[in-house]
């Protein structure tokens, strides 16, 4: 028997139903007239669009997509950029009752191919000169792409050859296409606009998945726009209008989460600032966001680059910075703190955490954390400047939302408690289940997959072990896949000490291992920044490459008592006895990675076997490649 439902707070607000993605644009364009609604990046800072030329433009897209022959339900590619132009092509999608189908852009051109002929699209758009290059290489074996359509040309000599099926046109055209065809856009969008049922298939993203072929998961109008209404309701102090939030956007808007809110943004009518993610740190105090959604890795990048920072002082300002970092350190935002420490906290903020602020801009007020877990160390840290992070658990299937903390009920460690309409529990295995208007509609073309998921009677099984603690809040131990049994019959969650390990700003990422074997092993891959910060510190060289540094025993004793801290108060079966420091870094373009920065745990250890045999070699021999093995 499983256990007890839980559900959203009883203070919560109502879960909305019954609205397709096109309508959440109309609400806004009613309720709000912003001129700097979606801002794109270029060369010279931000181009805006305002909400009304956004929803015209958007419009016009959808009119000419169904004047070229594209029928309601038909599916198009899109290998956009996540920017404006991605935004306008999307809903215009949306708005024409078709399917679009966001292909990742970092994914190799064999996936792209499957995705693009499994969901059977037939026309594909693109950003730009770069993007087409790549679509050329793939129309070839994609006979059931017609029309090619590009967002921002460039120069028309340098443009690639296409199969003589495929008709290449440019945004621009197909939006005048769409209002040159019909007497009277206005009445032909209403009557687009009244084809779409909420329960109509609005997208099919595909899971990158860390085994296997990706499987196209199927989102209906209501499983979206619930989600974007209810995951910013419970934000009480949300400023609304062009005078309200202002948001900068960098997640790929291919993945669910940053698609999801850009709706929810769009609703209330604030404006969005794209950027790349290479170009955060320029951008951030140039957008000065009062808003934004991160993966923890950015967040623990950007407090690593502050730790650095501070190892790089000299004298008083040292001493000062380090006496900030413990005062950070010291929080917790889950207890009232004694006089004397808010006294500290208050002079620490004058010193030391404004200057924190500023390397976000200045005046954030929330950071919406998803796609990984987020340490409870560093939400506090992050919270004793004044800086909330918000902490979500999703799924693609899910729309992504299922829970998340909310300001007034922030918890860190914890995934917060379920939204408004959706039901969770926790099955006999530990398994995390769920059910309401989030849940997916299926895998496209494949039944025995969605068997495999959902039940009849509407629960998802998410593939997540977790619990629910004493209060109600959701905490996510590990992957149901990632368990592994010792050669003792004893099985590990990877996941908590993982975490542990890569917390500190010394570890890119650690995988612990051990299945079939007496007991557990990690393969630790250091940030060279930091290893490169604490050499400089130690007085042992800041600009020697990380395999040199991995010979300095101040170095490696630094990693050993990373591991030792983080086996502190595990069960002995599941602690790290031997390391092996590897001086590489996991990566998307090297597949260990999923696009969503996912461990591709069966790559990793296929790409380290020789290492793993190392690490369990009785003679303590093997490593290579300048691998470092070591005694925990």
């Amino acid at each position: 028997m499983s256990g007890p439902i839980y559900t959203a707070p009883p203070d919560a607000g109502p879960c909305v139903r019954g609205r397709t993605i096109p309508d959440l644009l109309y609400e806004a364009t009613d309720a709000y007239d912003n001129p700097q609604a979606l801002n794109q990046p270029t060369d010279e800072g931000w181009v805006p669009m305002s909400l009304d030329q956004f929803r015209r433009r958007a419009e016009a897209t959808a009119l000419g997509l169904r004047a070229l022959g594209l029928e309601q339900g038909a599916k198009v590619a899109l290998l956009l950029e996540s920017d404006v132009h991605y935004c306008v092509v999307d809903m215009g999608c949306l708005i024409g009752g078709l399917i679009d189908v966001p292909l990742y852009l970092s994914s190799a051109a064999e996936q792209m191919q499957y995705v693009v002929d499994h969901a059977e699209a037939e026309a594909l758009v693109v950003s730009n000169p770069k993007r087409l290059g790549q679509a050329a290489a793939l129309l070839p074996d994609l006979p059931r792409i017609e029309t090619v359509i590009v967002c921002d040309p460039g120069d028309e000599d340098a443009r690639p050859d296409l199969p003589d099926r495929v008709t290449l046109k440019t945004l621009e055209a197909v939006q005048a296409l769409g209002r040159a065809e019909v007497e009277d856009p206005s009445a032909a969008v209403d009557d687009l606009r009244a084809e779409i049922d909420p329960q109509d298939l609005a997208t099919i993203i595909y899971t990158s998945g860390t085994t296997g072929r990706p499987k196209g998961v199927m989102l209906s109008h209501e499983n979206i726009s619930s989600n974007a209404i209810t995951s910013i309701a419970e934000i009480d102090d949300f400023e609304t209008g062009p005078e309200g939030e202002v948001v900068i956007s960098f997640l790929p808007l291919t993945h669910v989460f940053a698609r999801m809110l850009q709706y929810a943004y769009m609703m209330r009518g604030i404006s969005i600032y794209f950027a790349h993610p290479d170009d955060l740190v320029d951008a951030l105090p140039k957008v000065r966001p009062t808003v934004f959604a991160s993966v923890p890795r950015v967040l623990e990048k950007v407090y690593a680059g502050i730790k650095k920072k501070v190892m790089g002082m000299q004298g008083l300002q040292k001493r000062i910075g380090e006496w900030g970092l413990q005062v950070a350190q010291d929080y917790d935002m889950t207890r009232s703190q004694p006089p004397l420490y808010a006294l500290k906290r208050a002079a620490a903020d004058r010193l030391v955490f404004r200057k924190w602020r500023a390397a976000f801009g200045g005046r954030v007020k929330y950071v919406v954390v998803g796609g990984a877990a987020l340490q409870p160390d560093l939400a506090n840290i992050l919270a004793a400047a004044d800086i909330t992070t918000l902490q979500g658990y999703g799924l693609t299937e899910t729309s992504p939302v299922i829970s998340y903390t909310r300001p007034q009920r922030n918890k860190p460690g914890t995934v917060g408690e379920p939204l408004p309409g959706v039901e969770v529990k926790i099955a006999e295995d530990g398994e995390i289940l769920t059910r309401g208007p989030h849940v997916m509609q299926g895998y496209y073309k494949a039944p025995d997959e969605t068997d495999a998921v959902m039940e009849e009677n509407g629960w998802l099984h998410t593939g997540d072990i977790g619990e629910f603690d004493e209060d109600g809040f959701l905490k996510i131990t590990d992957r149901k896949k990632a368990l592994f049994k010792l050669s003792t019959g004893k099985y590990v969650m990877p996941q908590p000490i993982e975490n542990r390990m890569g917390s500190d700003p010394l570890v890119d990422n650690a995988v612990v291992v051990g299945r079939d074997r007496k007991f557990c092993a990690a393969l630790l891959f250091p940030a060279p920044d930091q290893a490169q910060a604490l050499a400089s510190e130690r007085g042992l060289g800041a600009e020697r490459d990380i395999e040199d540094l991995l010979t300095e025993p101040d170095i490696v004793n630094a990693y050993r008592s990373i591991v030792q801290s983080a086996n502190e108060g595990m069960e002995p079966w599941s602690t790290v006895k031997r390391l092996a420091l590897v001086p590489d870094e996991l990566t998307v373009d090297s597949d260990l990675m999923t696009p969503t920065m996912k461990i591709r745990r069966p790559e990793v250890r296929t790409a380290y076997a020789d290492e793993i045999e190392a690490l369990y070699d009785e003679d303590g021999a093997g490593g290579g490649r300048g691998v470092v093995l070591v005694e925990v």
